[in-house]
């Protein structure tokens, strides 16, 4: 195994194979999508604990959507079980992955810390009357916040180290450790393709959230948005997980892996 560069603009064909891919087999993609998030809601409801194994789960349900990903970009239609896979690969695996989902989990319990160390005591902006919007000085202040700068700061290494992390644990046997330490330096490595990639998606969010506003104005009025805003972000964002199996494929060279390169088998 060893990391393969790609150039900048790979990064756009990510999003394309991405979105593509989700829609060969949107009711598959879309499903699992929901059942990890409605998971995870049933497990926040539980005071503390269920947060931390809500966050604890989300390496292995990364690599359950990226296993349906490969089996949609092959043509298959991806089944429930697909989404458990990180837990179908024998003891030695499954363990290898709640390591790693305990990792993430205190790794994002260290991005909240810094954040609420670097927070301000300044007081929320007053909510509109009704509080159905969302006012500009609301945003300002939100995006002017220590905390979250700092976050994000923090937060950016440790979005690095845990991408490719479930599937090289998952379909390169490498440890948890040393599955973060090639995370991070294959972002690195392909820095600019991962940086047209993000750009891709903000792109497309922003887009679709523009499209929705004219509508709602053509409309005239925004209850009828409000009933599609939700399930269409969600769709949005099982369609952004779709892409991640392909800056996977990508950005290592591995013959006897699990797949070849997008830029042939998937184009």
């Amino acid at each position: 195994m060893k990391l393969h560069p790609v150039p900048a603009r790979t990064g756009l064909q990510w999003v394309r194979l991405g979105a593509t891919t989700f829609l060969r087999q949107p009711l598959a993609m879309a499903g699992l999508f929901f059942m990890f998030m409605a998971t995870v809601s049933v497990l926040s409801l539980v005071p503390v604990v269920g947060t931390l194994l809500s966050l604890a789960l989300v390496p292995a349900a990364t690599l359950g959507l990226m296993a349906a990903t490969r089996e949609a970009a092959q043509g298959r239609f991806p089944m429930p079980s697909t989404l458990v896979s990180a837990f179908r690969a024998g003891p030695d695996k499954t363990r290898s992955m709640l390591v790693l989902g305990a990792m993430y989990a205190a790794a994002l319990m260290l991005v909240l810390g810094v954040a609420a160390l670097f927070a301000t005591e300044a007081p929320p902006p007053p909510a509109l009357p009704g509080g159905a919007e969302v006012s500009a000085e609301r945003v300002r202040s939100m995006f002017s916040s220590q905390g979250l700068w700092a976050a994000m700061v923090v937060y950016l290494p440790v979005l690095m180290a845990f991408w490719h992390a479930p599937a090289l644990v998952h379909w390169h046997g490498v440890s948890p450790l040393k599955s973060l330490f090639f995370s991070l330096m294959a972002c690195w490595s392909n820095k600019g393709a991962m940086l047209v990639y993000a750009a891709g998606w903000v792109g497309v969010f922003m887009l679709t959230g523009l499209l929705m506003s004219l509508l709602a104005s053509l409309l005239g009025g925004t209850e009828a948005l409000g009933i599609v805003l939700y399930p269409l972000v969600l769709l949005m964002a099982s369609m952004f997980h779709t892409s991640i199996w392909f800056t996977f494929v990508d950005s290592f060279e591995a013959p006897d892996g699990p797949g070849a390169a997008t830029t042939g088998e998937h184009a």
